[in-house]
């Protein structure tokens, strides 16, 4: 099972790509992630929160079909937080590595 930390920032670097892809709205985001990961509305929405707070993305709000609609856009700063997690891949990768030498071999 996946630490609830790691995937907590996992979801964050997940939301943040589909938001660069172009702006979106919630349930869309859950549709774009399905095919990698499962995240329900009560997990997405605090994460976008969390996102918009810490200027990684922006968002206003647009009428569809008689109901608002918050629409999510990234900005430079979430641009940069995808690329700090790239960055940071192969350190991952290095202790993945580490881990999986203590496993006996299949």
């Amino acid at each position: 099972m996946l630490d609830p930390q790691i995937k907590k920032g996992l979801l964050e670097v997940c939301v943040l790509s589909v938001v660069r892809r172009g702006p979106s709205h919630g349930y869309q985001i859950i549709k774009d992630l399905a095919p990698v990961i499962a995240i329900s509305e009560s997990t997405l929405y605090p994460i976008l929160r969390r996102l918009e707070g810490s200027g990684c993305l922006t968002a206003h709000t647009v009428e569809h079909q008689g109901r608002l609609r918050k629409i999510y856009q990234i900005t430079p700063v979430g641009i940069d937080q995808i690329g700090s997690f790239l960055d940071g891949w192969a350190d991952i990768m290095h202790i993945y590595e580490f881990i999986r030498k203590g496993e006996p071999e299949e």
